[in-house]
């Protein structure tokens, strides 16, 4: 069996899945199908016999997110690279591979994207592995998935012959962007066309050979961000200056639609990208029904509901092909078939300069996440959530004072140069313009109520003296 290292590309928004997706938490760090995150199953999917530590690119606001995930399943990466701006698959994918070759530019990489669902890991794995060989040999290697339906959301393979006997691929003549429904109901009925399913299989040293003839405007750029690169608390921060001149463009169009060294594995199990609600709703129903978090369905069919909230129940009577997500900030209430317009739902809440549109109620932070409860003329009540041995930075406010109420754990609170330990029910007065600070010394989350009050309440009056989380 031979060792690969899975590349995971940790970034994207996507706003279809909005609101429960949004630009500042978006969906493969979210439980959609399962008790895990999505980045989470395919870090499990992609772990164990045949498969080396990953590398995990993302961006620089993820990255605490990224690693929390991680470390709760046990996986320590190989490396986690931060893009300092998006440019889109085609650099991402360029750089992990600039950074293989400096130790094996032989070795085998599989690009993956992080947010698709694909229950049979035993067979997943078996399809891959039957397509080293291919790789090996020098071919790039593109995952095709069976279709079932005339999909006109994905893009499509076209396959050139049956799969070769013993080879484990098939031969790949080039790709099809989304169709229109008479077209995908064509290719369907045709039965040589499979799914784009984003994920890629070579060897290092081929994939920088297709990236130097068909992208050599991208590899100066990216080789040099690669070079450049600063180590940062176990990160690996690209280098910006460069990494802005390197093109925003995906790999597909980068290299995989000139190249002619190309195969496609043909998967046939259980495969879904979540790209949509409707998306959401397939994987999730159980006769016809998909019911999440508090929800509750009186003679409803074809319908999804979910609360992410537990203090907030969703109740549906009478809905066909109806889908509803409630989060604390923000109702979602679509028809099925309207699923993949969501995305104007979000360009129009940020015409109108709507927090809702980007922001998740949760502000993850590298120590935990906070959420505000209620806000109100001078004063606000958050909820906050500190990770065991997390600590917020020693700081200041010019315009706010704090009253921190335990609920959870025991933290250690700095005040002024006086250091307290709080249990639950105790509780803390930080005065305007105090130096202060918040820890959780012990082995679970400290979880405490915070009261603000003062003339402007925002999260960038904050002074930071000192952080070990290294933020500027």
């Amino acid at each position: 069996m031979s060792t690969i290292t899975p590349v995971i590309l940790c970034g994207g928004a996507g706003t279809r899945l909005w609101p429960l997706s949004r630009q500042s938490y978006p969906k493969q760090f979210s439980p959609l199908a399962g008790a895990d995150s999505l980045f989470q199953a395919s870090l499990t999917r992609l772990t164990g016999d045949g498969f080396a530590a990953p590398v995990v690119v993302t961006a620089d606001q993820f990255r605490f997110i990224a690693v929390q995930q991680m470390h709760a399943l046990g996986i320590t990466p190989q490396a986690v690279l931060i893009e300092p701006a998006g440019r889109d698959t085609g650099p991402a994918v360029l750089a992990a591979a600039l950074h293989l070759a400096q130790s094996d530019p032989d070795a085998l990489m599989l690009v993956a994207p992080s947010d698709h669902v694909i229950p049979d890991a035993t067979l997943f794995a078996q399809t891959v592995q039957g397509a080293v060989p291919a790789a090996k040999a020098g071919q790039i290697v593109a995952f095709g998935i069976t279709p079932d339906r005339a999909e006109t959301g994905y893009g499509y393979l076209e396959l050139g012959g049956p799969v070769q006997d013993g080879a484990g691929v098939a031969p790949l003549i080039g790709f099809v962007e989304k169709p229109d429904a008479t077209r995908a109901a064509a290719m369907l009925a045709e039965g040589r066309y499979l799914w784009n399913a984003g994920l890629f299989l070579f060897t290092v040293k081929d994939i920088l050979s297709a990236y130097a003839l068909h992208a050599p405007d991208m590899v100066e750029a990216v080789q040099t961000a690669v070079d450049d690169a600063r180590h940062d608390l176990g990160f690996l921060r690209l280098a910006p200056e460069a990494w802005d001149r390197a093109p925003a463009i995906s790999i597909d169009y980068a290299v995989m639609e000139q190249a002619d060294n190309l195969s496609v594995a043909p998967y046939a199990g259980r495969w879904s990208d979540l790209g949509d609600w409707a998306a959401v709703w397939r994987e999730t129903e159980n006769d016809g029904l998909a019911l999440s978090g508090p929800a509750y369905a009186i003679d409803c069919a074809d319908t999804l509901l979910r609360s992410e909230n537990d203090g907030q129940v969703i109740m549906g009577i009478g809905l066909q092909d109806i889908i509803a997500v409630a989060m604390p900030d923000a109702v979602l209430i679509t028809h099925k078939s309207r699923a993949q317009d969501v995305k104007q739902a979000v360009a129009l809440l940020k015409s109108q300069d709507a927090g809702q549109a980007d922001t998740f109620p949760k502000d993850h932070r590298p120590w935990g996440w906070f959420e505000s409860l209620t806000i109100g003329d001078r004063f606000q009540v958050k909820r906050i959530v500190v990770h065991a041995g997390g600590a917020l930075s020693l700081q200041s406010h010019h315009h706010r004072a704090e009253h921190w109420i335990v609920v959870q754990g025991t933290a250690r609170v700095t005040c002024d140069g006086n250091v307290t330990l709080l249990t639950e029910n105790e509780s803390v007065y930080i005065p305007l313009g105090a130096t202060h600070r918040l820890e959780n010394p012990g082995k679970v989350p400290v979880v405490l109520i915070e009261v603000q009050t003062g003339s402007y309440l925002g999260e960038d009056d904050i002074i930071r003296y000192e952080d070990i989380y290294a933020r500027d």
